[in-house]
């Protein structure tokens, strides 16, 4: 009874498999026919299209590496690069041979190199001769991808010793000024300082303008007081005829010439005087008629 239980259950089991299998068969079919009408589309240039026909396919099969493939050599030709490398990855993932597999790898370097990430390029085109070594293309891709990544490792080194340079340039530039700064607030201070003692200066010169200012007010007020006194005036004057020499004053000396010559004069007066008393005077004999 058990032996026929287990040979039922065991036809049943191969009779799904069976069915399954079939119903596999049957979604791959779809799927290869939707992946064909998309390389239809596609060499039509009709690229809405092919895109939506290996969606289908995809749905239909999600095991095929065919259709990813495919949809991602289109993304790939319309430069979508992201859209791409996930195509290709999923084509990858779903391959079951290594000739698919180095096919989807090469690719996926392809997409490295146009984006630059050379170091990733030639990792993955180093997976795609693990699966076939034989493939010169990937061998050269694989060169070229080596000597970018160096060429470019040179290049970030150089720019990062450009940028220490820079780097210490700036901060050179930084001291200096900072150097410059303090110089120039030590100047200002100084500045400050002298500008200081001038102001204290000039208030004492102020303060002694003011002084002058005030004597001569003083002395001014004592000549308006001596102006209004009249005897003050007069001895003023007194003494401004005093001090002042008159224009015809004789000296002493020529007094005393003057006063001989006078007394000169008077002896010869009176010479004559007495000269004229001893002639006498002379008679008139004639009468006046």
């Amino acid at each position: 009874m058990k032996k026929i239980a287990f040979i039922i259950i065991l036809i049943g089991g191969l009779v799904q498999a069976q069915e399954a299998d079939k119903e596999k068969e049957k979604s791959i079919k779809i799927a290869n026919n939707y992946t064909w009408e998309a390389n239809k589309d596609l060499s039509e240039s009709n690229f809405v299209n092919a895109e939506a026909n290996y969606r289908r396919a995809i749905s239909k099969s999600a095991e095929s590496s065919i259709a990813p493939y495919n949809l991602g050599n289109a993304y790939y030709e319309n430069e979508t690069y992201s859209e791409a490398f996930g195509r290709f990855k999923q084509a990858g993932e779903n391959a079951t041979n290594k000739k698919d597999k180095h096919r989807a790898y090469h690719n996926m370097g392809n997409v490295f190199m146009k984006n630059k990430e050379y170091q990733k390029a030639v990792d993955t085109y180093k997976e795609a001769l693990r699966n076939d070594p034989t493939d010169e293309e990937t061998r050269y891709n694989l060169a070229l991808a080596k000597e970018m990544l160096k060429k470019q490792q040179e290049e970030e080194q150089k720019n990062d010793q450009n940028k220490d340079d820079q780097n210490k340039e700036d901060q050179k530039d930084q001291k200096d000024q900072n150097e410059d700064k303090k110089e120039g607030d030590q100047n200002e201070d100084n500045k400050g300082e002298q500008k200081e003692d001038q102001g204290d200066k000039k208030e004492e010169g102020d303060k002694g303008e003011e002084e002058k200012e005030e004597n001569k007010k003083d002395e001014g007020d004592q000549e308006d007081d001596n102006n209004d006194d009249p005897s003050k005036g007069e001895q003023k004057d007194d003494q401004k005829q005093q001090q002042q020499p008159r224009p015809n004053q004789l000296s002493p000396q020529q007094v005393k010439n003057l006063l001989e010559a006078m007394q000169n004069e008077e002896k010869k007066v009176q010479e004559k005087i007495d000269a004229q008393k001893v002639k006498g005077v002379k008679s008139q004999n004639e009468k006046d008629w």
